[in-house]
């Protein structure tokens, strides 16, 4: 199958493509290269454009006719920036969005699956949350991935979109293969600052928020490796059809949880990263960062049950991949 991947430069867009690509599929990027890299995008279908720019989606959808998916990842991402900037979380992440979906339908590629995010769900008693768990989202950023399911939502009753909406949870590692990984110098995410720390780019790991009511005070959250979520968009490119017909729905769009139904404190993640790097690191007790939740874990039954899929990789493979791609990373990128 041909599958176009908006954001497939980026960090889990380009794991996506090679997973793709290793189960015998032709992933076509489309990327701005605001925040993805080039050297993602090498020996692969690649087109420079914004998902808003009618423009582009022309030229790909005549040199492509038959596109049988999209997997739509370009986003903005880190949380406290989207505190600070809504406005622009809002118009990249939503408004370019509906103007994105405005313009498949036009070309007749119906079946999208959505990069959302399990940032959308209220605090529950016991941390761990299924796809009809209360939704709360409390950050600009978490608020653009639950508008961008409504618009699939209602763009599914009303004119024919077929959506599954694949709801993250947090994301560690690196392609096994070392293809890819996080690309940024100082990453804003845990587990890239805790390589930043051992690599001694950073002088100290800050466990942001200590009085949540976990069992250790620290946020708890669901780590799943990458090469585990990229899995998990082949089975939902594969099994799209079917997934839906399953579910038995009375519109075509879906909700999916991807993780690993175990739930890891920020505290139990770096003694994690202690025992794999095999040396302690430097740390601080420090304030929740604005927008910061306690945090959640899936149940993931619905993704075995209707994609076939579950995650299969440790916290520890996570982490290693994680290590093996920051010894690597500047050369492949050209640092």
């Amino acid at each position: 199958m041909k599958i176009l991947v908006t954001g497939g430069a980026g960090y889990i867009g380009s794991t996506i493509c090679a997973a793709l690509e290793d189960a015998g599929h032709t992933p076509i990027i489309l990327d701005s290269l605001i925040n993805g890299r080039i050297e993602f995008t090498q020996n692969r279908i690649f087109y420079h454009g914004d998902i808003a720019d009618p423009l582009i989606l022309k030229k790909i959808f005549t040199e492509h006719s038959v596109i049988d998916c999209v997997i739509h990842c370009a986003a903005l991402i880190v949380v406290p920036d989207s505190v600070a900037r809504p406005a622009e979380y809002y118009h990249e992440n939503v408004v370019k969005t509906l103007q994105f979906f405005e313009t498949l339908l036009q070309y007749n590629c119906c079946q999208v699956v959505y990069s959302s995010s399990a940032s959308v769900y209220d605090d529950v008693p016991d941390f761990m949350v299924t796809e009809s768990s209360p939704l709360n989202p409390r950050s600009p950023y978490a608020r653009t991935k639950y508008m961008v399911e409504m618009i699939m939502k209602d763009f599914a009753a009303a004119y024919g979109l077929k959506g599954i909406a694949l709801r993250y949870f947090n994301p560690i590692g690196a392609d096994p293969k070392l293809r890819s990984g996080v690309y940024l110098a100082q990453p804003s995410h845990v587990l890239g600052k805790l390589v930043s720390v051992a690599q001694g780019t950073e002088p100290v790991f800050q466990i942001t928020g200590t009085d949540w009511a976990t069992r250790d005070g620290s946020g708890i959250r669901d780590y799943i490796h990458v090469w585990d979520l990229a899995q998990a968009h082949v089975k939902a490119v594969e099994h799209f059809q079917n997934a839906l017909d399953q579910a038995k729905l009375t519109s075509p769009y879906l909700v999916i949880n991807l993780g690993t139904g175990r739930g890891v404190t920020v505290k139990e993640l770096v003694t994690a990263f202690e025992k794999v790097f095999q040396k302690p690191l430097p740390k601080e007790l420090a304030p929740a960062r604005p927008g910061d939740v306690a945090g959640s874990y899936a149940n993931a039954d619905t993704a075995k049950q209707l994609l076939d899929w579950q995650a299969e990789l440790s916290i520890e493979a996570g982490i290693s991949d994680a290590l093996r791609w920051a010894a690597v990373r500047n050369e492949i990128l050209n640092y």
